[in-house]
């Protein structure tokens, strides 16, 4: 089954503390923790996407397993690119694709200050 667009949303925002922004304009719905974009959804209804931080090799299997669903991070400046994918949201697994979202949360909490880092033991203990 697929995940809508409020689906996402809502997944997202269950994130500790997650939050929306708005830093492009209306478009794309942006969701940070401590001012790091883990998540940039894009709610075309013909055409919406989601673009995720992910490990470089994640990142690979994911494009090798899922071609044409999973690209490069879209609208990402080239050196980021490797980095971020852009999943088409009506074409993957609901369940997948909020994996997909807890490994890009858990990709910016690791990027974090320790300092910080240890707000969001828990998650990835």
């Amino acid at each position: 089954m697929n995940a809508t667009a409020k689906e996402v949303m809502e997944y997202c925002l269950t994130k500790k503390d997650a939050y929306i922004e708005y830093p492009f304009g209306e478009v794309p719905i942006v969701f940070k923790v401590r001012k790091k974009i883990f998540a940039e959804l894009y709610p075309n209804p013909e055409d919406y996407k989601l673009t995720l931080k992910c490990d470089m090799v994640l990142a690979d299997f994911y494009r090798e397993q899922y071609p044409s669903v999973v690209v490069r991070g879209y609208h990402c400046p080239p050196v980021q690119q490797p980095y971020r994918n852009t999943i088409w949201i009506a074409k993957i697994d609901k369940e997948i694709l909020f994996d997909m979202i807890d490994h890009s949360f858990i990709q910016v909490i690791k990027s974090l200050p320790k300092r910080e880092q240890v707000d969001f033991f828990e998650i990835y203990k």
